[in-house]
């Protein structure tokens, strides 16, 4: 079975997808629209990541939700059917009711978009913004961290 989307690296965060043909226009190249599911897609892994559990599942038990407040795109190349490209998301910034995660493409190891996407936590069921959850805060600053940590290491390397 060939997968389409799979994690690669979870510190930092990356997905690795493969576009599919139903991802294009008549021309080939990967409808704009498509971008906004790969980025809510990569998000959706990385919550499951962050407390080792189905995302949506998890965010019932903590009682909150994540709708998308903001989204926005930064296009540096075109991707193509069957092309492999990878996705890694950063915790860019945490607020009180928001967060910012910041999804870098790449293909052929070069930039290919930088996406910025922020959610707004919610009540579950109640659409009613919320402050982060401790869990949900706890996790992304300790992703945000061993993210630091991790570049860290790697210039002490070279």
């Amino acid at each position: 079975m060939t997968s389409t989307e799979h994690v690669v690296s979870e510190t930092p965060f990356i997905v690795r997808r493969r576009v599919k043909w139903g991802d294009c226009d008549p021309a080939g190249v990967v409808y704009t629209v498509t971008f906004g599911e790969y980025v809510l897609s990569a998000a959706e892994l990385f919550y499951g990541q962050l407390f080792n559990g189905t995302p949506q599942r998890i965010k019932d038990e903590h009682g909150f939700g994540t709708p998308t407040r903001a989204l926005s795109f930064d296009f540096q190349a075109s991707l193509w059917p069957d092309e492999e490209f990878d996705m890694c998301v950063r915790v860019e910034e945490i607020r009180t009711r928001t967060y910012t995660l910041h999804v870098a493409g790449s293909v052929r190891g070069q930039p290919a978009f930088d996406a910025r996407l922020t959610p707004i936590c919610v009540a579950r069921g109640e659409r009613r913004a919320i402050e982060v959850p401790a869990a949900l805060r706890g996790a992304l600053q300790s992703y945000q961290e061993a993210c630091l940590q991790a570049e860290a290491n790697r210039s002490q390397e070279k």
